[in-house]
């Protein structure tokens, strides 16, 4: 896979997410333990907890994701964001009164592994893999 095609792959993959969060059918209330956040909180497909600020990021990385796709530089450097910003969201999920950014947005629960495998792809993409064009 390229890089352009991970950045492509990321940005529909952010964007259907974003937009699912919004479905009530996909999006399941919040269990008691969970801690607080502004808006409507829920749990994704049951198992991610989300609110619309938390939908409203996603988009944007999608969003940010199919203009990155768009040239060589731009997805690597969308590779690199992603794994900054989600190895950093990683962290803040262990940390009271960060794992919801200060109520917030929902970084905790199953959301800390899957923002760091993201982070994992994203660095994987933005330093490690060498396209043809570039080898």
């Amino acid at each position: 896979m390229s890089t352009r095609t991970f950045a492509l792959a990321f940005g529909i993959v952010f964007l259907a997410v974003g937009i699912l969060g919004f479905v009530p059918g996909v999006v399941q209330p919040l269990h008691d333990g969970h801690e607080p956040v502004m808006g409507n909180g829920g749990q994704l497909l049951g198992l991610f907890p989300v609110n619309e600020l938390h939908n409203a990021v996603h988009i944007l990385f999608g969003l940010w994701g199919l203009v990155a796709s768009r040239s060589l530089g731009g997805s690597i450097n969308y590779g690199r964001a992603v794994a900054i910003i989600y190895a950093v969201l990683t962290v803040a999920g262990f940390i009271p009164g960060l794992s919801t950014m200060f109520g917030l947005v929902p970084l905790y629960g199953n959301d800390i592994w899957l923002h760091a495998l993201l982070a994992l792809v994203g660095a994987y993409f933005g330093w490690v893999h060498r396209n043809p064009a570039t080898a």
